[in-house]
């Protein structure tokens, strides 16, 4: 907290030499073998050799469920392909499936004039979360509460390894985005509100996914997002029409002092990390959209901060710059997006840029750094040596959603959860209590504990095929064999047992449907509570969330009450700390609110006086 509040008083130029300089010394033991422009010689000579066609089609990526034939792929020498949130292959979302899809593209790539590999990239964010069977891991919001950099190195390293198992080889992670207002639907992608944790666990995800050599066969692409300002938008200032978003890539107000001193202040040192893409944001900053921003892509991103990685438009971000298409193309490349992401437009985006350059709109010397940027990543990966293996090493598909990934993911949730009441010393619970009832919709369903961005873009409620254990399952695996286990959602039916134990909170969302301008808990989970309860039995509260929620009333009501965010697949790991076999160790990565009139709170702010400070929790 003393870290966080010194920063907010820096100057921004001060701020940014220390902030550089930390990343610089910080883990110097996995800092990337190579700069990437040491491959330049290399890149040199392809670039010399491309036609215009081929290099605009290097900074073009087409989405899978978007090509309108497989062949466009070489006809139009496209560069990259991605898999948004629900683009599956059309066979389904097996690990074969991935796989040969993977295999399918890069063969197309492969027919090309130069065979100049793809790069594939897919929403990576808690584990290999699209695909039917990898384990999910907790989202960022709770692995912030560990504190612990080497476990979110080592989720990273077995999420690449995982991702590597269907043969792509990049993911749009990590998000180092600073929230500041919870009524954003994106806050559980952020580690946290201080921009000095969101530094250290962003650096260390890039480590564990990319490793110290990008062409190792198991590690994969990073990609620091959104930059820059995505969590700090103003209420109220979404810019889409007819948008139901109250935060949702709306503008980020704020003067440059404060857009360093919070939202900037992480990308130092994934950049020192070796991150290899980064990803503007659809948010703007005092009106001006950040992807076609040339002051913070090029002036401050690439020349001030040193940054010799590409940069990769968010999905059809590139739209909402103008409304003239390829004035926004112009706008955008010229201020140094070097690969637009444009899921279903990539002919007309190709059309475009070609007539750009040829109208002398876009200088060639633009094109040739872009294209030189996107090849140096490529060739550091390896994907430019001479009979360069490109296809999917299936013998990765033996580890994938294993026993030993499960276990990390099962730490992660141990170390995520933060005990915020424990009143008389309810937890642990006993393993031999006569009866335990179990209530709440969140007891028993796997997609609500896993969140949004889990096979769905958006996510689901219910038994949504990733495997793992629900919360209620877990308990049932940790008691003796003696004691009973009874369940109903509303509560009902608590009378006679020796305790009880409630699971509520919120249900599955993602982008653009997850803000809210009302965090209070369904009524239907103040109503669960309510009922257990009247049972006169010690009541333990587990809340799952992507942020924090108004909870006065049920806390008020609860013995114990356990944050437990968004777990993932291993639900056995809130069973592990509620029964005492690992001690809550969570401290919170964001300022819990009394009520919606403190939103936004923060640490470090006037009269601060919230709930839960940052960084509280409790232990046994």
């Amino acid at each position: 907290m003393a870290r966080y509040r010194i920063g907010r008083i820096l100057t921004s130029c001060c701020l940014l030499s220390i902030v550089i300089l930390a990343a610089s010394c910080h883990r110097t033991s996995s800092a990337p073998a190579k700069p990437l422009s040491s491959f330049d010689a290399q890149v040199r000579q392809w670039v010399a050799k491309m036609t215009l066609d081929e290099k605009v089609g290097q900074m073009t990526q087409a989405e899978l469920s978007g090509l309108k034939e497989m062949s466009d792929i070489e006809t139009y020498f496209i560069g990259s392909i991605l898999s948004g949130g629900s683009s599956d292959p059309k066979e389904g979302n097996s690990l074969e499936a991935w796989t040969n899809t993977y295999d399918n593209c890069q063969k197309h790539a492969l027919k090309t004039r130069l065979k100049i590999p793809l790069l594939y990239g897919i929403d990576g964010v808690h584990g290999h979360n699209n695909v039917i069977g990898a384990v999910v891991f907790p989202h960022n919001v709770g692995l912030g509460c560990t504190r612990n950099p080497e476990l979110i190195k080592e989720i990273s390293r077995i999420t690449a390894l995982e991702i590597r198992a269907t043969g792509i080889n990049w993911t749009f992670a990590p998000c180092i985005t600073v929230p500041q207002d919870e009524r954003w639907g994106r806050t559980y992608e952020g580690f946290s509100e201080d921009p000095i944790l969101v530094s250290e666990l962003g650096q260390a995800a890039v480590e564990g996914l990319q490793g110290t050599d990008l062409s190792n066969p198991v590690t994969v692409l990073a990609c620091a997002k959104h930059y820059v300002g995505d969590g700090g938008t103003a209420y109220g200032s979404a810019q889409k029409p007819n948008s139901k978003s109250l935060l949702d890539q709306g503008d980020t107000r704020i003067d440059e002092a404060t857009l360093r001193r919070i939202h900037l202040y992480p990308y130092p040192a994934s950049i020192a990390a070796g991150v290899g893409s980064i990803m503007p944001s659809y948010n703007s900053w005092n009106g001006s959209k950040c992807s076609g921003n040339k002051y913070l892509l090029t002036d401050v991103l690439k020349t001030e901060l040193g940054f010799d990685g590409f940069l990769i438009s968010d999905y059809n971000a590139i739209d909402q710059i103008t409304k003239d298409y390829k004035t926004a193309i112009m706008i955008s490349i010229n201020a140094g997006m070097d690969m637009g992401m444009v899921p279903n437009s990539y002919r007309e985006y190709i059309k475009c840029l070609k007539e750009l350059v040829q109208e002398g709109k876009i200088p060639m010397s633009r094109i040739d750094d872009a294209v030189t940027r996107i090849l140096r990543v490529k060739a550091a990966m390896g994907l430019l040596d001479k009979n360069a293996s490109v296809l999917a090493d299936r013998t990765l598909h033996q580890d994938f959603g294993s026993l030993k990934h499960r276990q990390v993911a099962r730490q992660a949730v141990r170390e995520s959860l933060v005990l915020l009441k424990n009143q008389g010393k309810t937890l642990p619970l006993s393993k031999t209590a006569a009866r335990i009832h179990i209530a709440g919709k969140n007891a028993d369903d796997i997609g609500n504990q896993c969140g949004g961005w889990t096979i769905d873009w958006q996510g689901k409620s219910g038994a949504i095929t990733t495997g793992g254990t629900t919360i209620l399952a877990a308990i049932r695996k940790t008691v003796s064999a003696n004691t009973q286990i009874t369940f109903s959602k509303d509560g009902i039916g608590a009378n006679g047992a020796t305790l009880g134990i409630v699971v509520i909170g919120e249900t599955p969302y993602a982008e653009m449907e997850g803000d809210r301008s009302d965090l209070a808990l369904d009524v239907e989970d103040v109503q669960a509570v309510a009922e257990m309860k009247k049972a006169g039995i010690p009541v333990v509260v587990v809340l799952l969330s992507g942020r924090p929620m108004i909870i006065n009333s049920v806390l008020e009501q609860a013995d114990a009450f356990v944050a437990a965010w968004l777990p993932g697949t291993e639900g056995q790991g809130v069973a592990d700390v509620l029964f005492g076999d690992y001690k809550p160790t969570g401290k919170l990565s964001y300022t819990w609110p009394r009520s919606m009139d403190q939103i936004p709170i923060n640490v470090g702010d006037k009269n601060y006086d919230p709930l839960f400070p940052y960084g509280f929790g409790l232990t046994y």
